[in-house]
């Protein structure tokens, strides 16, 4: 009889660890700390990803198996739990949620710019489309994206192997064929020398350390599909140790093979946004290949974005379904459709999309606005990571209530200090990332953009606040109602 019953689908611990790599890190995400950094930024790798992205995998590995899937709200509801608070759970909700939107908006320039490079094979878009059209566009592909994360099955597992799979092979391609083209006569663009890789630490150095924290959150992301796994207890252990090693060849080693392509001292203006391209393009041409490898690398930055912005929006939906919800959100808000979906939580999620779009339209061109949406996640992302610790240090700090089937530091004096180090670090590395990186202070460029990074983290704090209010609104109509 046991052979006639319906055998659950598991999802592999490969598979766990390319789906949180898709959320975590691309080839992409080097490019803009090379940018503000220079050579030095591996330094910056190095010593975050002993200090920063192993501990952190870690503590998302023992968050993870403490909480296992019983709660759909995800860090949500591990905050609840752990600090027996449900406003303080609502509040990262919120947060959780609004720091998906920006990203959201990111990512789908990215997929416009990504189409762009296919059709024109330059970095000619800022020639053939205005700011307004390439916000339409961006618009217009969120809009899509969440009427076919609705509709077509398994979306999630299919384009995270596709898009995770290729990126970290492509990014693997990337630095074995930098070190094929040295070994053939490659001149080095940068002058490798030890005063080069030291950091320069000043007030732009710690400003732009927020953004390598944003390339590198995203570990608890896979916590939900703990239950997917055959084998949690081992499997989900083996998936962070994956990816905390696929994201140090790529930050590491993917830097170095920049700074043989790119002179760290003289980049261009429009790294962050084309850089990528310019890379495969550099690299075609000195392997014989043409635009070969630049058309190549497009392709797999198309389909790694469109996973990204399924893995993005199923994550944001998740938030929806967390056990605070009814008691601070309206009920308009959580209502979902026959698929489980919130929907209307997607119709309030493409308005903010909106209007984010809007106010960056006010920038001069597509590439201002393209680095003005990364310094805005490099704010907005590492406050909600910052919680991540806060839910670490609330279940070591009532060790005896939480067991789990996993321990990061056995010690608890040791834990609770590196949820404090981890914590510290990444709110500090938020809040300092308001200064605007690409504009000089005391110009106009630099007030405008920090004015609309204070904006838009103010309005989606005061939309955070307006909710509860309505949710009481929604209860006290109710109750006359009923009398």
């Amino acid at each position: 009889m046991d052979d006639l019953a319906p055998k659950k689908h598991y999802m592999s611990w490969p598979v766990i660890a390319l789906l949180d790599f898709v959320t975590i890190i691309s080839f992409e995400n080097i490019f803009y700390p090379f940018q503000n950094q220079g050579l030095s930024v591996v330094v910056s790798w190095i010593f975050l990803l002993f200090s920063y992205v192993i501990p952190y995998a870690l503590i998302a590995t023992q968050l993870g198996l403490t909480f296992g899937s019983e709660e759909a709200g995800g860090l949500a509801s591990w905050i609840r739990r752990g600090t027996h608070s449900d406003l303080f759970g609502y509040v990262t909700s919120w947060m959780y949620w609004t720091q998906t939107i920006p990203y959201l908006v990111d990512v789908s320039n990215s997929v416009v710019v990504s189409i762009s490079w296919i059709i024109l094979g330059n970095a000619t878009l800022n020639q053939h489309m205005s700011t307004t059209t390439f916000g339409l566009m961006t618009f217009i592909i969120i809009l899509l994206f969440i009427i076919f994360e609705n509709k077509v099955k398994n979306s999630l597992e299919i384009l995270s192997i596709i898009g995770g799979g290729a990126m970290f092979l492509i990014s693997m391609l990337f630095v074995f064929m930098t070190v094929w083209a040295l070994a053939h006569g490659t001149h080095i663009a940068t002058h490798f020398s030890w005063s080069a890789f030291k950091p320069s630490f000043s007030l732009h150095y710690f400003s732009t350390t927020g953004l390598l924290i944003f390339a590198m959150s995203g570990a608890e992301l896979a916590a939900p599909y703990i239950s997917r796994l055959k084998n949690p207890r081992k499997d989900f252990h083996k998936a962070m140790w994956a990816l905390a090693l696929m994201t140090a060849f790529l930050t590491i080693f993917g830097t170095l093979a920049l700074a043989v392509f790119f002179n760290a001292n003289h980049i261009p203006s429009d790294f962050k946004m084309n850089g990528p391209y310019y890379a495969f393009r550099l690299l075609g041409e000195q392997c014989g290949m043409g635009k070969t490898l630049m058309y190549v690398f497009a392709f797999v930055q198309l389909f790694f974005m469109l996973a990204q912005l399924a893995i993005l929006i199923d994550a944001a939906s998740r938030v929806f379904a967390s056990d605070t919800a009814s008691k601070y959100m309206p009920s308009w808000l959580t209502k979902t459709n026959k698929n489980g979906r919130p929907v209307n939580s997607y119709i309030l999620t493409a308005g903010i999309s909106l209007l984010i779009l809007l106010l960056s339209g006010t920038l001069p061109s597509i590439n201002s606005i393209y680095n003005w949406l990364l310094n805005l996640n490099g704010i907005v992302s590492p406050y909600k990571t910052a919680l991540v610790f806060v839910a670490f240090i609330a279940i070591r700090w009532h060790e005896d209530e939480f067991k789990s089937d996993y321990v990061y530091i056995k010690n608890r004096k040791g834990a609770l200090a590196m949820g404090w180090w981890c914590f510290i670090f990444t709110f500090v590395c938020a809040t300092l990332g308001f200064i605007p990186q690409n504009a000089n202070p005391g110009t106009a460029s630099f007030n405008h953009q920090l004015i609309m990074n204070f904006l838009t983290v103010g309005f989606l704090i005061v939309l955070g606040f307006l909710l509860p209010g309505l949710r009481k609104l929604e209860v006290k109509r109710k109750g006359l109602k009923e009398e």
